[in-house]
């Protein structure tokens, strides 16, 4: 029974904020047309550097969908420079995952993440974009002009509308769904199993333990929103301020995952100043939070306590529980929509005589499978692409050989088996 209250807490604490999270994300889809992002980004000085980080930190993409996004803003024409500051910025928060970390770790959280971000992406782009003018990387070619289809229509007030709720209730829960629930689940362990005073006894080493935690959170997977349940967790078993901001920032940025596909795409050298930008960034903010005078209570009173899991429970109003069983719906619809589409996938390669699979790690998110199918669609041969991302298989119709195939996926950044 302690694990279901505490996991129920969590989830009661965050869903009206998830859900006003959301709707803003598709508020954001829906009605800025992309060419926003891509108009002001095309120099590699510092006011393109700046304009990419403000446009990443509100935009709702986990550090997986976050790179089909910037590659596409560097195919319009955007400078490594603002492509690499975009970035390092947009994964580490999000107008979500802000209004999350109010609900769950209070007002100076949710204040110097998206602080922390902004300073972090300008110093790496600024970093790219000096290497950038010294000539180090190899020119692009130039970007074709970006034209809208034939025929095309401008959409109704009405279809953005409903582009924002199905954006936002609907696509951006199949693709952090899962990330969410098992930071929700990892937090109720934590909580339930880890004594209280578990990290207080290394409370007087805190720029070892943010080491630790850095060494953790590069190489696991977890969004922005789904690090929240955690830190505030750790938090509550005596993890300081500074070292929860650290696993906040490097975990949904620098992961294993986004390294090779950014060195992929981005180069070596720019790999690096991203992951130094993030590294250090991090260790500053942590460092300045813990030892600062003053600051570290500053977030340590400020945030919600949640020891009493018990005694909370009792006193959870009807409005965050309607909160919650919505979000629980959605998600269960979300997720049954995309178990079914595997299937209808499924059902159509046993009846296609010409229809091939292949089998692709890497795939996270509804970004990830767009960048795919678009990839191997623009292949010669290619009738059709379908990504059944549930199972990580892309089904190819069309006459084209397989190397082919294989060799597009891992120009794209991901693993064909």
């Amino acid at each position: 029974m302690e694990y279901i209250n505490a996991f129920l807490w969590m989830l009661h604490s965050m869903s009206p904020y998830l859900l006003l999270g959301f709707f803003l994300a598709g508020v954001l889809h829906a009605f800025v047309p992309a060419q926003v992002y891509s108009r002001y980004l095309s120099q590699s000085g510092w006011r393109s550097v700046l304009i990419a980080a403000l446009a990443g930190i509100p935009l709702p993409l986990c550090s997986c969908g976050v790179l089909p996004t910037a590659v596409a803003l560097r195919k319009s024409g955007a400078s490594r420079a603002a492509s690499t500051s975009f970035l390092i910025a947009t994964p580490q928060t999000g107008v979500d995952s802000i209004v999350a970390t109010y609900s769950m770790m209070g007002l100076p959280f949710a204040i110097v993440r998206p602080v922390a971000a902004l300073i972090t992406s300008i110093l790496g782009g600024n970093a790219v974009g000096a290497l950038e003018r010294k000539g180090i990387f190899e020119p692009d070619a130039q970007p074709a002009a970006s034209q809208a289809a034939p025929g095309a229509l401008k959409p109704t007030l009405a279809g953005k509308i409903i582009e924002t709720f199905r954006y936002g209730f609907f696509e951006m829960l199949q693709n952090i769904g899962r990330w969410l629930l098992l930071g929700l689940v990892v937090a109720t362990l934590i909580t339930v199993l880890v004594p209280d005073d578990f990290f207080s006894t290394y409370a007087r080493y805190p720029a070892l333990n943010m080491l630790v935690i850095l060494l953790v959170a590069i190489p696991m997977y977890v969004c922005a929103t789904g690090s929240i349940p955690i830190a505030a967790a750790l938090m509550m078993k005596g993890l300081t301020p500074g070292c929860a901001l650290v696993l906040l920032m490097a975990g949904p940025a620098a992961n294993l995952a986004s390294v090779f596909v950014i060195s992929q795409a981005f180069g070596s050298r720019a790999t690096i100043a991203y992951l130094v930008s993030i590294i250090m960034g991090a260790l500053a903010f942590g460092l300045g939070i813990d030892y600062l005078p003053g600051v570290q209570e500053m977030f340590v009173s400020a945030m919600p306590h949640h020891h009493d899991v018990a005694g909370h429970m009792m006193h959870v109003g009807w409005f965050n529980i309607v909160c919650s069983s919505a979000l629980v719906v959605m998600l269960i619809c979300a997720t049954a929509a995309k178990w079914i589409s595997s299937r209808q996938l499924k059902q159509q390669q046993k009846e296609s005589a010409t229809m091939k699979q292949f089998k692709i790690n890497g795939m996270m998110c509804n970004h990830c499978k767009a960048r795919v199918e678009e990839g191997l669609a623009a292949l010669p041969g290619v009738d059709s692409v379908k990504v059944d991302l549930a199972q990580g298989i892309a089904y190819v119709e069309g006459d084209v050989p397989d190397e082919e195939v294989r060799e597009c996926v891992i120009h794209l950044g991901y693993r064909p088996q």
